[in-house]
């Protein structure tokens, strides 16, 4: 059964800084595109970022240099980043992994920014 385990969420100030990681229970994960999108209340779920299988990484418009995304193919992990928050990325995130038609989601983790 495929799993995909979030972790790392939470609540933190405007302008501080969150690790959300994502365990993988998917073999090969070398072969996966894994990433993280999210879902604000009311809106629809967003990419955040991912990362191919090559280390090719894609982010959303709204990031703008504050998050970074990683890969541990050893660990079937994936981790994301985020500083320099804002309260307008208050959202559930969720880990993300596809390979052709196979597509996976995570329960999702909450992230809240507020002070």
């Amino acid at each position: 059964q495929v799993q995909l385990v979030e972790s790392g969420g939470g609540l933190v100030q405007p302008g501080g800084s969150l690790r959300l990681s994502c365990a993988a229970s998917i073999s090969p994960f070398i072969f996966y595109t894994v990433g993280w999108y999210r879902q604000a209340p009311g809106k629809q779920r967003e990419l955040v970022a991912d990362i191919t299988d090559g280390g090719t990484t894609t982010y959303g418009d709204f990031v703008k240099g504050r998050f970074a995304i990683s890969r541990d193919n050893a660990k079937r992990t994936v981790s994301l980043q985020m500083n320099s928050l804002k309260p307008e990325d208050t959202a559930v995130y969720y880990c993300n992994a596809r390979r052709g038609v196979r597509i996976y989601w995570g329960q999702g983790t909450q992230v809240t920014v507020s002070s």
